[in-house]
């Protein structure tokens, strides 16, 4: 049977993780370290197929006789099990502790699922995302006490075993999609009548070929595949927001929910604006939304027709000046009606998604790194060298004596958006003081 090991250090939430995903209390769960010692296997099932679950102790790299046998035992269940949940906190971050089990679990070269714990709250689950640096495939924010993401958890754990190699135990092949055959989903986002719908008939209507449509009610997305020049695109067209989601009630609440899980799940979000009205606040907190997910984000001015040549200048430079923190972004002047500049969109998104995937190796990320330093050296530290962790977005940890100035990680960005072609997706810094 597919085994699926849950290792992390102590009290990260392992056994309350297992109680969910078995669907019952099972595991003993207490408020404090150590409970857990002993590995435990139970039976699990989601979508018609049964999977084992180990729970295994606290994994303590530094620690005495007892928490050396604990540890012994999660990494006996390792090396039997197909795929490692590791289990870490999203209340606290990263902790040296989970430093060591990270640089085990890459050495042992098994599939791994970083799952950070406890991110209940929106803040909690965007905190969560520092994890990425690890630079495991997989990261899911969950929260294991209230159930949050734990089904998309599984999905992964599900969908990594019916595509396994066959084994021993003689079961068949299942072909594997390459990743070149990725649906890549572009969420068209914006407030009401700003014309994304209208785009979103204009972009489905001019593709050579549609797979299929999945239309929900007016209050929800609508979900196109279609073949394009570029590859299959899922196409999302989201309800538009004007409210905060608590202020919302009824159909109009669970639309706008609908439309951020939507955001979170894209690889592109197209952020269209209506060019009479110009960029509203609302425009930008959406804005600042849609940024907040991490993927790439292309903004659309749209009815750029029915503008003036004065007021297009205008309407241009005040919404780079709004949206200025979306420095990576491409602005595109469209009209969705005529189709106007829309044929710019398509080739504006295969260079997001070129770039949202982009690893630089590591041995040209130092070399460019010693460069900057040597034309503008920082402040009262010194990079030692960098690593990037994970793409989805290009994300990159600095190791450094001192902590670094803000001034000086947006000077390493620009720099770094220039040498590796980074322009068109957003990417995360991150620093760490080297342990003494």
């Amino acid at each position: 049977m597919f085994k699926v090991a849950i290792v992390g250090r102590p009290n990260v939430g392992k056994s309350t993780l297992v109680n969910r995903i078995i669907g019952h209390q099972a595991a003993i769960v207490e408020e404090k370290p150590g409970v857990t010692r002993d590995r435990k296997s139970y039976t699990a099932s989601w979508r018609g197929e049964d999977f084992e679950i180990v729970d295994t102790g606290g994994w303590v790299v530094r620690g005495g006789a007892l928490e050396q046998k604990i540890s012994d035992q999660a990494r006996s269940a390792i090396d039997s099990c197909d795929v490692v949940l590791f289990v870490v906190d999203s209340s606290i971050g990263i902790t040296d502790e989970d430093s060591d089990v990270s640089i085990l679990l890459k050495r042992l070269k098994k599939q791994t699922i970083v799952v950070a714990n406890k991110a209940e709250s929106e803040q909690r689950r965007l905190l969560a995302w520092e994890f990425a640096s690890f630079g495991f495939d997989h990261l899911v924010p969950v929260s294991a006490l209230h159930g949050m993401m734990t089904g998309d958890l599984l999905d992964i754990i599900v969908d990594k075993m019916l595509a396994r190699v066959p084994g021993e135990d003689g079961s068949a092949p299942v072909e594997v999609q390459d990743d070149d055959e990725k649906v890549f989903s572009v969420a068209i986002v914006g407030r009401p009548n700003v014309g994304k719908s209208t785009l979103f008939n204009r972009l489905v209507g001019d593709e050579r070929s549609v797979v299929h449509d999945l239309p929900g009610t007016t209050t929800d997305t609508v979900d196109t595949v279609v073949e394009s020049e570029i590859g299959t695109l899922r196409y999302l067209d989201t309800a538009g927001m004007r409210k905060r989601v608590k202020q919302s009630s009824g159909t109009e609440y669970y639309s706008m929910v609908r439309a951020l899980k939507t955001i979170d799940a894209a690889d592109v979000a197209l952020l269209v604006v209506d060019g009479l009205e110009g960029v509203t606040h609302q425009d930008q907190r959406l804005a600042e939304r849609v940024d907040a997910a991490g993927s790439p984000v292309l903004v659309l001015l749209n009815k750029w027709e029915e503008l003036s040549a004065e007021q297009k200048l205008e309407r241009g430079a005040d919404a780079e000046e709004k949206l200025a923190f979306l420095t990576y972004a491409p602005f595109i002047r469209i009209s969705a009606l005529t189709g106007l500049g829309v044929h710019r969109i398509l080739p504006a998104v295969e260079n997001a998604l070129i770039a949202y995937r982009h690893r630089v190796p590591t041995r040209e990320l130092n070399k460019a790194l010693g460069e900057f330093q040597a034309v503008h050296p920082p402040k009262g530290t010194k990079i030692l060298y960098a690593v990037q962790g994970a793409t989805d977005p290009p994300t990159f940890t600095f190791f450094t004596t001192r902590p670094v100035e803000p001034g000086y990680l947006r000077y390493l960005e620009r720099k770094m958006r220039e040498r590796f072609a980074l322009g068109p997706t957003p990417i995360k810094l991150r620093v760490r003081r080297r342990s003494d």
